[in-house]
C-alpha cells in the first residue's frame, strides 16, 4: 500500500511539474519584455535635464522608469527651485506623487490660490485622481517623484497658462 501511494505521489509530482512547466510558457504570439528586470537610480547618477516643454522654464527632469509618452507605468523625478508653479491642470489618469526633497504644496480647484492648498514636507505621499483639478507650487529647491499609468498628460485649465503653446507661436 505505501509502494501504490509513493507511485500515485510521484506521478503526481511529475503531472505538477509538466503542467508548471507548461503554464509558464510564452504564448506564441507573445512580444517579448522590453523591460528590464530591475533598475536602480542612485541620486548621483540620476540624469537631469530640462523638463518637457509642458512645465515653466526653470524646472529640471528624469525618466527613472519606463516612458511617460507612452502606455505603462513610468516612474519621473521633477526638481523645482524655490517659488515654482504648475498652473492649475489636469490629468486624465492617477498622478501619484512623493515628496523626495524641499516642500511642494498641493491645491485643488481652477484657480491658482498659494493661501490654500496642503503642505507636502519631504517624505510626503499624495494621489490626484484623473481629471481633479489642482495646481502646485514649491517652497525652497523641491524635488518631486511622480509615477502612474502612461501616457502621461498635463492639460490646463486655462490655456494660456500652457507654456509649449506659448512656445509654439
Amino acid at each position: 500500500m505505501k509502494a501504490v501511494f509513493v507511485a500515485l505521489l510521484a506521478i503526481g509530482l511529475a503531472a505538477g511539474v509538466s503542467g508548471a512547466a507548461d503554464t509558464k510558457m510564452a504564448h506564441p504570439m507573445a512580444k517579448p519584455a522590453a523591460k528590464p528586470m530591475m533598475g536602480l537610480s542612485v541620486p548621483n547618477d540620476i540624469k537631469w535635464g530640462p523638463a518637457p516643454p509642458v512645465f515653466q522654464s526653470g524646472a529640471q527632469f528624469a525618466v527613472l522608469e519606463g516612458n511617460p509618452g507612452a502606455a505603462g507605468m513610468y516612474t519621473v523625478r521633477l526638481k523645482m527651485p524655490d517659488g515654482y508653479k504648475i498652473m492649475p491642470h489636469w490629468h486624465p489618469t492617477t498622478e501619484n506623487v512623493t515628496v523626495i526633497s524641499g516642500t511642494f504644496h498641493l491645491g485643488t480647484g481652477a484657480k491658482f490660490d498659494d493661501t490654500k492648498g496642503t503642505e507636502m514636507p519631504t517624505g510626503t505621499f499624495g494621489f490626484i485622481g484623473p481629471h481633479m483639478q489642482h495646481y502646485a507650487w514649491a517652497t525652497g529647491e523641491t524635488i518631486v517623484q511622480v509615477h502612474g499609468m502612461g501616457p502621461f498628460k498635463l492639460t490646463y485649465v486655462n490655456p494660456a497658462d500652457d507654456p509649449s503653446k506659448a512656445a509654439a507661436k
